[in-house]
């Protein structure tokens, strides 16, 4: 049990005994004072019920107190819970558009590939084909040269 709640009871039960060791003197008639009247009664029995009736009342407002506490911390969690799903709910909104952009840009990079290599392979054929005909005028050549030696020196003695 917390502190408060055994210092609470055992004021009690030190009331209950002094109650009970002074009963006689709690049961002995006084003349009481109401402002506009006087009346006889039990002074200790009159201050042994303001004194309940004081417990009681704090009691109420304890209950009080502590249901506006429950509600107040339902209705927080509950509000808790309605953002936390909002934020969920942002957060897989977020994600899903990043996964959009990064397809996009995936997508534009992979276009951009493939027009580059497109390119290069347009770049690689015409380069290979001016080699191809550089080569052929080379050999075009070589074989004129050769032909041209061969009808200088005339056919070949026997």
């Amino acid at each position: 049990m917390p502190l408060r709640t055994l210092l609470l009871l055992l004021v009690i039960a030190i009331l209950a005994v002094f109650t009970a060791l002074n009963w006689s003197a709690f049961m002995a008639p006084t003349t009481l004072s109401l402002a506009f009247t006087t009346m006889q009664a039990p002074l200790g029995l009159v201050m042994l019920g303001v004194t309940a009736i004081l417990c009681a009342l704090f009691l109420l407002y304890l209950v009080y107190i502590q249901t506006t506490a429950i509600f107040d911390s339902r209705r927080a969690a509950r509000d808790l819970h309605a953002q936390r799903e909002l934020a969920d709910q942002a957060e897989a909104s977020r994600f899903t558009a990043l996964q959009a952009l990064l397809e996009t840009r995936l997508q534009k990079l992979e276009d951009g590939l493939v027009a580059a290599q497109a390119r290069t392979d347009s770049e690689f054929r015409s380069s290979l084909e001016r080699a191809t005909n550089t080569l052929a005028a080379y050999i075009g050549e070589a074989q004129d040269r050769i032909e041209r030696r061969i009808a200088d020196k005339g056919p070949a003695p026997v």
